[in-house]
């Protein structure tokens, strides 16, 4: 067995064939984010396209500045959205990266996988939490060692401790007392890695408007990461298997995830029925009938790169908030554009992060909402961070966590919220 079968990389005449449907027209270029930065070819897709070509056919050797372009990509696939001649960058990307970490030396490759596994464990999130801690406590301090602006990944993990709240304890379903609608399929409920670590409140509030809505769900103990950081980084088969869990812990039910990002990599399997939550709740119906308090106040949407992918875009997260009356809604500026957060990139290319972060975080300057809300939590992230960090006391909040809310008895206030 070869290092590249053994890994699930393809074959490299598979990606050129992938990569000869580019015409280098250059369409893609202005939809890029990391092109709109550096300005400079090998930064576009097309660039990475002919890089890919040119490693593959042994006419450029592989080399750390290669590989660097390359690892800069956002996986955004914009680019995809403009191109007239279709060309799959995302599965171009990833096929690239997999046959990459399959011709590593085996200790970088390993490395490289358990840097990625921690990632994707809550209870190792728990202590990069206490990092960031620690991070902020040496800034207070003002101690050289401890200086941010140096390392600007330090910023958005100091960030995380303040990010971080845990849901309650997790219920097997919801009573049995409730009456539930023939229209609504019986669901789980997705809890993620990361975002069980920083969501707490929006996995919370998703189970009391569930209950209110008489919709019976279940939460899998069975269930685990989604994939997508390993996927994205090359490691394919450690994704599928990840994948195959979860379609085993969600046998015979409708996933239904918090995170776009999750649910979209959920999608990649066939036995999973994976929905992303405001849109499940749209297309079940179960909202017609609430009454949601009035709310006087601006909602700015920011809208995730992977929720635009999903079937209906962000179309559902705006018919879920104007239930709400009095609600000023409106998308963030710059929606088109991908935040910088893209899963683990916001930390190993924090300074590329900050840099397409400061786009929206002037539009919120120019025009602070009330609330600004995203269904991603890694977007949730790196939006909470460039917000605390230039002092704009702006909450953000899941979709669904203003929603319920608003439909919660006045006397009602968890202690998850406080």
């Amino acid at each position: 067995m070869t290092a590249s079968s053994a890994i699930g990389a393809p074959e490299p005449d598979a990606l050129l064939q992938l990569a000869d449907q580019c015409v280098k027209c250059g369409y893609c270029l202005p939809a890029c984010p990391t092109f709109g930065l550096e300005q400079t070819e090998a930064e576009s897709p097309r660039g990475r396209i002919a890089l890919i070509q040119g490693w593959l056919n042994a006419e450029l050797p592989p080399s750390r500045v290669l590989f660097q372009h390359l690892d800069q990509c956002l996986e955004c696939r914009a680019c995809e959205a403009v191109c007239p001649s279709l060309v799959r960058f995302g599965d171009l990307m990833d096929g690239a990266r997999a046959l990459r970490q399959a011709r590593r030396p085996w200790w970088q490759r390993g490395l490289r996988q358990r840097w990625l596994q921690l990632l994707s464990q809550p209870r190792w999130l728990g202590l990069f939490a206490l990092w960031g801690w620690l991070t902020r406590l040496g800034a207070h301090l003002r101690r050289p060692a401890w200086r941010m602006q140096r390392w600007p990944g330090l910023r958005i993990m100091g960030r995380l401790s303040t990010r971080w709240h845990l849901p309650r304890q997790p219920q097997r379903a919801t009573p049995s007392t409730t009456t539930p609608s023939n229209t609504v399929p019986r669901i789980g409920l997705f809890l993620g890695c990361v975002a069980r670590g920083t969501q707490g409140a929006s996995i919370d509030a998703a189970r009391r408007l569930l209950t209110q809505l008489h919709i019976p769900y279940t939460e899998p103990q069975q269930q685990g990461c989604c994939g997508a950081l390993l996927h994205h980084h090359g490691f394919v088969e450690d994704a599928a298997h990840q994948l195959a869990q979860n379609a085993q812990a969600f046998r015979g039910l409708t996933l239904v995830g918090f995170a776009s990002a999750c649910v979209l990599e959920l999608q990649r399997h066939e036995a999973l029925r994976a929905e992303e939550i405001c849109h499940f709740l749209i297309a079940s119906g179960a909202l017609t009938q609430v009454a949601p308090r009035p709310l006087t106040a601006r909602v700015w949407v920011h809208e995730p790169c992977s929720q635009r992918l999903l079937p209906g875009g962000a179309s559902a997260i705006y018919q879920l908030l104007a239930l709400i009356p009095n609600l000023e809604l409106q998308p963030l500026a710059g929606n088109d554009s991908c935040c910088g957060a893209a899963g683990s990139y916001l930390i190993e290319h924090a300074h590329t992060a900050l840099a397409l972060l400061e786009p929206k975080l002037q539009a919120l300057r120019a025009q602070p909402p009330d609330y600004l809300v995203t269904t991603n939590s890694g977007c949730a992230l790196h939006l909470a961070s460039g917000l605390a960090a230039a002092g704009l006391d702006i909450p953000v909040l899941h979709p669904i966590e203003l929603l319920e809310r608003q439909l919660r008895p006045l006397q009602q206030e968890p202690e998850s919220d406080l």
